[in-house]
């Protein structure tokens, strides 16, 4: 087999451009994503502290003020509703765990998807209830900064 110089350039693009993929892998083995993905991926984790914390200022700060926040029983909350009833103490966050998330950044818009584990306890009466969910979020971007625009949630 005779192999010219074109053939072996076009071998050593392709080597090259395999090691360099293989080095955009992170230590979970995820491909690393690009600034917004990035800058995305902070703001999703941001929000899920705050959830946790039941935070209304750093809720806030992370949402549009037309957000519209789907839950799975499929009541619809605007944004004031939503930070209302997320920080209104008749409930707390025990855990919440956003698990295999993915991001995907177009134009000026990210679609998030994860599975969504958690463990409330209700203040009334003590009563722990775990939650087993698919979320969808929309995140827009202003400016340099991602907000919530919607968030859809499917019981598993």
């Amino acid at each position: 087999m005779i192999i010219n110089r074109r053939e072996l350039s076009l071998s050593s693009l392709a080597l090259s451009t395999l090691a360099v993929s293989t080095l955009a892998f992170t230590a979970s083995g995820a491909l690393a994503g690009s600034a917004d993905e990035e800058a995305v991926a902070k703001k999703v984790e941001a929000f899920r502290l705050a959830q946790i914390a039941a935070d209304p200022k750093a809720l806030g700060a992370l949402c549009w003020d037309d957000l519209s926040y789907s839950h799975s029983s499929g009541k619809v909350e605007d944004k004031a509703t939503f930070i209302a009833n997320a920080t209104d103490g008749k409930s707390k966050f025990l855990s919440i765990e956003y698990k295999d998330p993915t991001i995907k950044v177009v134009g000026p818009a990210a679609i998030v998807r994860f599975h969504w584990v958690a463990e409330q306890e209700m203040a009334a009466d003590g009563k722990k209830v775990p939650t087993n969910l698919h979320i969808l979020m929309n995140w827009q971007k202003q400016g340099d900064d991602w907000k919530l625009l919607s968030r859809a949630a499917t019981k598993l």
